[in-house]
């Protein structure tokens, strides 16, 4: 359990013309500590660093009754939800607890003395500004506005779940394409198809269109050849894959691809790149050790890749929680800065020439500049 801090709420009521409806607005007066889970994601650097468990999947502390029903709607500048309070017994609005915070809510009546949770969620679907927090009864609903930090982002419902962030990334996303690369070819092949599956995205999986090229397995052609032919040859397919749009691509994991090698990179970062790694790291402190140590020994998952997922062992009836983390984390990356969807397509333009991600002008030639970076390739 982790310590956390919260804002408390008193509440200010303004009658309306509808003497039976009263608004209730948060105003942010004092903070006091209380506990809940450790969240299970976390950020590092300029890249996204998600922890998760795959006994536990991507979850999120967030729970209801089973009687509760709502209704969601976005109005762009603000979030709307009804809770349908027909089988509680509320008298009035001093029966109700609403308290929003960041990205958390939680909605409480008070019944015969007793406490119920409607509601208890710290995973809003994005940041709300939580002394705009408007709620008021009406007839058999409890009304709550939540007044969204970003306007512009459309919330396809009011908590971050697999089926809101795969309606959600769409939006974000504008049809940049995903590149899976990681430790294992295993995990990089069955997360990209969950994720391809989820965006309506195409999904191409590099180590086919390699065993159906030479007509021999992965494996016989390290032994024949050694790994840097095979990469070279991966590298050759990513560069005929990097004018696509909206497919996500399973690479070669460990240092037999190209994404174990810097010089590579040119044609990964077309699109965004999810580097997944297995750790033992139980804990946000360690795995964020494990991460630095990782950048100083220059590890190119680490160096390069836009976000990171590390997992706490593998289980592949979870692909679907870590394609999940990795949406998640996406979208943070993304809402950090919009216009990398945009730069992503500039770079595709002007030939994915490796300058990324300060694009220079165009006539650049990385043949000739001289801060080209040196080939390396990951540690065995």
């Amino acid at each position: 359990m982790a310590s956390a801090v919260a804002s408390a709420s008193s509440m200010l009521c303004l009658s309306l013309q509808n003497p039976t409806k009263t608004l209730h607005f948060s105003i942010k007066t004092h903070s006091f500590h209380f506990s809940k889970p450790q969240l299970p994601a976390f950020r590092l650097y300029s890249a996204g660093v998600t922890t998760i468990s795959p006994l536990r999947g991507f979850s999120c502390n967030c729970s209801s009754t089973n009687t509760t029903h709502y209704e969601f709607s976005d109005g762009s500048s603000e979030v709307e939800l009804r809770l349908q309070l027909g089988g509680q017994d509320v008298l009035s609005a001093k029966d109700i607890f609403v308290d929003a915070d960041g990205t958390s809510l939680t909605v409480k009546v008070q019944q015969a003395g007793s406490i119920i949770t409607l509601i208890d969620t710290n995973s809003l679907f994005e940041q709300i500004k939580p002394a705009e927090t408007i709620w008021y009864l009406d007839d058999d609903q409890l009304v709550i506005s939540l007044k969204k930090q970003d306007p512009s982002l459309k919330w396809p419902d009011i908590m971050e779940s697999w089926e809101s962030l795969s309606a959600g990334s769409i939006q974000l996303l504008k049809g940049t394409s995903i590149y899976i690369v990681g430790d294992s070819t295993e995990i990089n092949q069955k997360v990209a198809r969950e994720l391809a599956v989820a965006l309506g995205y195409t999904p191409l999986v590099t180590k086919e269109l390699l065993e159906t090229f030479a007509k021999q397995t992965v494996d016989s052609w390290v032994l024949a050849e050694g790994s840097d032919s095979v990469a070279e040859a991966e590298s050759a397919i990513l560069e005929s894959l990097s004018s696509h749009v909206r497919a996500v691509v399973a690479t070669l994991g460990g240092s037999h691809g190209a994404a174990g090698r810097t010089d590579k990179w040119r044609h990964l970062y077309s699109g965004f790149s999810i580097w997944l790694s297995q750790t033992e790291a139980t804990d946000e402190d360690s795995a964020k050790e494990e991460a630095r140590r990782h950048i100083e020994d220059g590890n190119v998952g680490y160096t390069n890749a836009d976000v990171v997922v590390k997992l706490q062992g593998w289980d592949a009836d979870h692909a679907k929680s870590v394609a999940q983390a990795s949406l998640s984390a996406l979208k943070r990356l993304i809402l950090s800065d919009k216009k990398l969807p945009g730069k992503k397509s500039l770079y595709i333009r002007l030939g994915c020439r490796g300058d990324w991600p300060n694009i220079k002008p165009p006539g650049w030639d990385p043949l000739t500049a001289a801060d080209a970076s040196p080939p390396a390739t990951l540690p065995n």
